[in-house]
C-alpha cells in the first residue's frame, strides 16, 4: 500500500498543477485521497467481483493478493455550460474563440466518435453541450458555412441513431447528412497533404478541415491517450499518416502509451500536430470526464468487497444472476443500453499542447494511484466493452487489445507485472465476430494469425493487402465496418505487452482454439490458473488484482524486476 509520504508528495504536485478552482475546472476538489485504494487480502477476505465478458464472477483470491481499486470520483462541474463558455473566453495561448470569428468564414468542427466515452454518457452528451454553444457563437457572427465532421479515422462510421444521440436532435436535424457526417479516409480527392515531418511522417488531413479558415476540435478526454495532437492528426487522417505510428515498432517503443511522456506514439502525433498547427488555424476544446461509471445504486462495482453492506450484496447477486439467465445477445443489448453517469470535471480550450497539458493533469488525478513494486502475476477481469466494439461483440482480437494493450499499459513508472511475469484474465473468449462491424477481423484472425503471430511479419507480408482490399474499403466507406487494415492495428496494440509478459492465461475460455490462436493458455478456474502461474514463476507468486472497471492507472514505484 502507498505510504503517507508518497501520497503527500503526489498531493503536493497536484495542488501546484490545479491551483485555485475556476469555472471551467473543479480545481482543488480534484485532489483525491488514495486511502483504501490498495488493499491486501487475508484468508477471511470476501471473494472479489470480476468481469467475465458480459457476465460477473465472484472469485476467491489467495491470501496475500494485492488489490487495486479505482480512485474516488472527482465531483463534476457545477455548471457545465458556464464552464464551456469560460474556456472559450479564456483559451490557452490563443485569442478567445469569439475574436477568431468573422462573417463569411469557412468553419469546420470535428468531434470524437463513438469510441468515447465507454459506456455512453447520459444526455446531453458533452459533445452536444459544446457544439450547442459553439454553433450559437458562429450564428451570432453570421457564419453559415459550417460543417461538423465525426473524426472516425479508420474506425467504423457511426450510425444515424448514434450520431443523433451524441449531438442532440436539434443539431442532427439541422446539419445531418450534408453538413454533419463521418470522416472518410478513402474518399477520392478527400485528403490534402500538408507536409512531412523531420522523421519522414506524412501529414495528410481531411480536405474540408484543411481548407477551412478555422478548425474547431471538440474532444472527450476519458484516458490520457485521448486528445492533444492525436485528435486532429489521427482522427482526420488517412492510411499514409497512420503508417507513421500505427506500427509494431512504435508500440514496442512505448513505455506505456498512457504515459504521454514515455509514449513514442504521442511523440509522433506531436510532430505531425506541429505541421498541422503551422498550416491551419486549429482551436481545441478539451473536456475531461470523471470515473463515475456506475450509478450509486450499483456502488458494489467499485467497492472493496469486504465493505459490502446488505444492499450491495443483494444488488451484486441480483445483477450476476440476472445476466446469467439471458442469452449473450440480450446481455449485450442490456449492458450497452445503460449509460454511465459521467460528469465533466474540466473544460479547457485553445492551442493544442497547452490545452492538453491542463486536461492531462485531471486525467492523471482521477486515475493514478501509487503502487509499491511489481508482482509476479497480475489479474484482470475483461468486461464486455472496448473502444472498438460499441453496440457490438468483443471478439478474441479485441479481448487481446484490452488485456495486452489497454490494461497492461495503464501504468506510469513501470508495468505492474514483472518482466516475464504472468497475466491472468477472465473472459469467455468465444470465437464470435460481428460481420457488419469487423469483417476484416474474421480473415485476419482465422487466416493470418494461425500462420504467424509475429507483428513485423504480418506488417510486411499482409498489411498492404488488407489496406487496399476494395471490398473492405467499400464496407468502410458505405457500411459500418472498421477499415480493412484495422485488425492489424489491434494486434500491434498488444505488442509491448506481448514482449513484456512471459505467459497469458485466460480463465473460462469457451474456445480453446481461439486462445491457442492468440498464443494464450487456458484454465478452468482461477485456482488452476494460479497453479500454472506458480509453475512458470518457480515459487509461490506475488499477485496483484487490478479491479477494473472503472478505469484505473498505477503509479508503480520501486526497481523493475524480472521473473
Amino acid at each position: 500500500m502507498a505510504t503517507r509520504t508518497e501520497n503527500a508528495r503526489i498531493a503536493g504536485l497536484r495542488q501546484f498543477e490545479f491551483g485555485d478552482p475556476t469555472p471551467n475546472a473543479v480545481g482543488r476538489k480534484a485532489l483525491v485521497s488514495h486511502d483504501g485504494c490498495v488493499v491486501h487480502l487475508d484468508g477471511n477476505s470476501a471473494p472479489r467481483l470480476m468481469w467475465y465478458g458480459e457476465d460477473l464472477l465472484s472469485v476467491k483470491m489467495p491470501a496475500g493478493t494485492r488489490v487495486m481499486y479505482p480512485n474516488p470520483t472527482i465531483p463534476g462541474l457545477r455548471d457545465r455550460n458556464a464552464a464551456i463558455r469560460y474556456a472559450l473566453e479564456h483559451p490557452e495561448e490563443m485569442e478567445p474563440l469569439a475574436a477568431l470569428l468573422r462573417p463569411g468564414m469557412k468553419v469546420t468542427i470535428a468531434i470524437d466518435d463513438i469510441s468515447l466515452p465507454l459506456p455512453k454518457m447520459p444526455r446531453p452528451d458533452v459533445r452536444q453541450s459544446v457544439l450547442t454553444i459553439v454553433l450559437e457563437m458562429l450564428a451570432e457572427k453570421g457564419i453559415g458555412d459550417v460543417h461538423i465532421i465525426i473524426a472516425t479515422s479508420f474506425h467504423r462510421r457511426m450510425a444515424e441513431f448514434e450520431i443523433r444521440r451524441a449531438v442532440g436532435g436539434r443539431i442532427f436535424r439541422e446539419y445531418y447528412p450534408d453538413r454533419l457526417y463521418n470522416h472518410d479516409g478513402e474518399a477520392s480527392g478527400g485528403m490534402v497533404e500538408l507536409g512531412v515531418t523531420d522523421h519522414g511522417e506524412r501529414v495528410r488531413l481531411n480536405r474540408r478541415a484543411a481548407e477551412s479558415d478555422l478548425l474547431v476540435y471538440v474532444n472527450i478526454n476519458l484516458v490520457p491517450m485521448d486528445g492533444g495532437s492525436k485528435s486532429v492528426g489521427v482522427g482526420l487522417c488517412d492510411y499514409p499518416t497512420l503508417q507513421a505510428h500505427h506500427t509494431p515498432q512504435t508500440i514496442l517503443d512505448c513505455d506505456s502509451y498512457f504515459d504521454h511522456t514515455r509514449s513514442a506514439m504521442n511523440r509522433s502525433c506531436d510532430r505531425i500536430g506541429k505541421i498541422i498547427n503551422q498550416r491551419l488555424n486549429v482551436f481545441h476544446v478539451e473536456t475531461v470526464l470523471n470515473n463515475r461509471m456506475f450509478d450509486p445504486s450499483m456502488a458494489f462495482f467499485i467497492k472493496n468487497e469486504d465493505r459490502y453492506n446488505a444492499f450491495d450484496k443483494a444488488m451484486f447477486h441480483a445483477s450476476k444472476y440476472g445476466l446469467s439467465k439471458l442469452p449473450r445477445s440480450a446481455k449485450r443489448k442490456v449492458l450497452f443500453a445503460i449509460p454511465a453517469p459521467y460528469e465533466p470535471i474540466a473544460v479547457h480550450a485553445g492551442a493544442t499542447l497547452p490545452t492538453h497539458e491542463k486536461t492531462l493533469a485531471y486525467c492523471y488525478a482521477q486515475y493514478c494511484c501509487p503502487l509499491e513494486g511489481q508482482s509476479d502475476v497480475v489479474v484482470y477481469g475483461i468486461p464486455f466493452v472496448s473502444p472498438y466494439n460499441v453496440n457490438s461483440i468483443l471478439n478474441p482480437l479485441l479481448v487481446q487489445v484490452m488485456a495486452l494493450g489497454y490494461f497492461h499499459n495503464m501504468y506510469r513508472g513501470m508495468p505492474v507485472v514483472k518482466k516475464n511475469g504472468v497475466l491472468i484474465v477472465t473472459h469467455p473468449l468465444y470465437d464470435e465476430f460481428d460481420p457488419l462491424h469487423h469483417p476484416s477481423y474474421i480473415e485476419f484472425f482465422h487466416r493470418l494469425l494461425p500462420e504467424t503471430r509475429d507483428s513485423f511479419e504480418l506488417e510486411r507480408k499482409y498489411e498492404a493487402e488488407f489496406a487496399r482490399d476494395p471490398d473492405y474499403i467499400r464496407m468502410y466507406r458505405t457500411g459500418n465496418a472498421y477499415h480493412g487494415v484495422h485488425p492489424f492495428y489491434m494486434w500491434y496494440w498488444g505488442e509491448n505487452g506481448r514482449a513484456h509478459v512471459g505467459k497469458v492465461i485466460v480463465v473460462g475460455a469457451e474456445s480453446k482454439q481461439a486462445a491457442q490462436t492468440l498464443g494464450w493458455e487456458t484454465a478452468g478456474s482461477m485456482g488452476e490458473a494460479l497453479e500454472m502461474a506458480q509453475s512458470h514463476v518457480g515459487r509461490k507468486p506475488s499477485v496483484t488484482l487490478m479491479h477494473f472497471a472503472p478505469i484505473l492507472m498505477a503509479d508503480v514505484q520501486g526497481t523493475p524486476q524480472s521473473v
